[in-house]
């Protein structure tokens, strides 16, 4: 009887390991947040003004996101940042002042591990960027920018619904310039933060 009772005991205890195991993998229907802060890096050579060389800084903000999972493997993802603030300066003018980026990104992720049993939960997406121009020294105006963008992400699990969450981002940004010229930036993000998982 005793021995039936540790047979029970095990096969109810190993039940639960592998109900909460199961929690941790990414299902059909989960909703997701996301908020953390990123680097980007611009790179050098950002375009021109009126033939004069344009050079845009990195900036630092902090990001935004929420997500939907169709199967357990392919989802869309919806995220944005607060504006970032790049100094731009111009290789005759020197500083030219500064200049915000808002951008906002519609992806379709690809979860490989999606549905099974692991904490760690990698993803690869793309999609489309859209980013808008603001704040531009005088006489400066910056068109809008519409362009492809790809990621590459994890997230570790903390939690079932908790999660560590980091990732890098490569976006094609191109705006005409109403002076004459160009900007062309080609953003790389990386950046890191909290998933919660509903």
């Amino acid at each position: 009887m005793s021995n039936m009772k540790l047979i029970s005991a095990a096969v109810i205890t190993a039940s639960f390991a592998l109900v909460s195991q199961a929690a941790l993998a990414y299902n059909a229907g989960d909703v997701f947040v996301r908020g953390g802060v990123a680097q980007t890096d611009t790179g050098s050579g950002n375009g021109n003004v009126a033939g004069d060389p344009l050079s845009v800084d990195e900036a630092r903000g902090f990001t935004f996101g929420a997500g939907y999972l169709f199967t357990d493997k392919l989802g869309v993802e919806l995220n944005s940042s607060e504006k970032f603030e790049h100094d731009i300066s111009t290789a005759t003018g020197g500083d030219a002042g500064s200049v915000d980026r808002l951008p906002i990104n519609l992806l379709i992720n690809y979860y490989p591990m999606g549905g099974l049993d692991s904490r760690v939960q990698p993803y690869i997406g793309a999609g489309l960027n859209y980013t808008r121009f603001s704040g531009e020294p005088s006489g400066l105006d910056i068109d809008e920018s519409y362009g492809a963008i790809g990621q590459v992400g994890i997230d570790l699990a903390v939690t079932n619904n908790i999660m560590l969450n980091g990732y890098a981002s490569y976006a094609d940004v191109n705006a005409d310039i109403n002076v004459g010229g160009k900007v062309d930036i080609e953003p790389v993000t990386v950046g890191g933060g909290i998933t919660y998982r509903f």
